[in-house]
């Protein structure tokens, strides 16, 4: 039997299992918490709490990591490096983000950039992907802003609380989570171990022109405009703003056949108003 071993059981990856787990593959899915292994356990997916209890490394045939880098490094290679070293998986992937390109004042990034992260979160992904590739052959997803069911701009402003800060010239590129699925999917049905992927869709757009069209999908009144320059921000939420680059998925479509299914986020964000997510 198939076998995933998913670490870091979150939000990507259970969209992953939504396409597997028809296909009669076994899943196991970490998490931290009780509270979600019973939540993830109603999805048909065996739960398991790690840190804590034993990771099945030679159970699975595929494995997949989701867990974001700490100040220390990566949190599972840190825990089980020898072990993964010494399994035999038929694909290993890795999810990271597109943040590790740093910025290219709005420009064209591809898969062949060089990463110049402007942010420690950054830094610490490229360290991670570096560490991956060290123990596995592994693919690599960077990933872009992921957005779907009960994840987007709908409940910001339906709670009255989004804010359109716009920065001229600012984009953002973004991926609808189904959209990761099906690229993971076709990854693992055609393995190219050490093979890089950006994940993300057709149109980078300015982060105030998505909160418009989610708040007009719900004829609700659209967020008044803020200054970046002067709008109070936390640090974080500033720091998001450092980066601004345009992020090509040339190759998901030529290598593995993606066809996305929500090309930009007007597609995405009408989809998501019609299924009321």
């Amino acid at each position: 039997m198939k076998t995933l071993l998913s670490i870091g059981h979150g939000y990507s990856a259970q969209a992953l299992a939504r396409v597997l787990l028809p296909q009669g593959w076994r899943i196991i899915g970490t998490t931290r918490s009780a509270r979600t292994a019973a939540q993830i356990a109603a999805t048909g997916v065996e739960p398991l709490i790690w840190p804590g209890e034993d990771l099945p490394f030679e159970q699975a045939t595929h494995l997949l990591s989701s867990v974001a880098p700490d100040e220390a490094g990566d949190p599972v290679l840190r825990a089980c490096a020898g072990r993964i070293a010494a399994a035999r998986f038929d694909w290993v992937g890795y999810l990271s983000t597109v943040g590790v390109y740093g910025d290219h004042d709005g420009g064209w990034v591809d898969e062949d950039t060089q990463p110049a992260p402007a942010t420690e979160r950054g830094r610490a992904r490229i360290a991670a992907e570096a560490a991956w590739s060290a123990v596995q052959p592994v693919h690599v997803f960077r990933l872009a802003g992921i957005y779907g069911p009960g994840r987007g701009p709908f409940a910001k402003v339906k709670a009255g609380t989004a804010r359109r800060i716009v920065k001229p010239g600012q984009v953002f590129s973004r991926i609808h989570v189904d959209d990761i699925a099906q690229v993971l999917a076709a990854s693992i049905a055609a393995p190219h171990p050490g093979r890089l992927y950006n994940v993300c869709d057709d149109e980078p757009a300015p982060p105030e022109d998505v909160l418009a069209f989610a708040a007009e999908l719900l004829h609700l009144p659209v967020p008044p405009a803020e200054d970046f320059a002067t709008a109070r921000m936390s640090p974080m939420a500033r720091s998001f703003y450092a980066e601004n680059k345009r992020v090509r998925n040339d190759r998901i479509r030529q290598e593995l056949g993606v066809r996305l299914l929500y090309p930009d986020y007007l597609v995405g964000l009408r989809a998501l108003a019609l299924a009321g997510a």
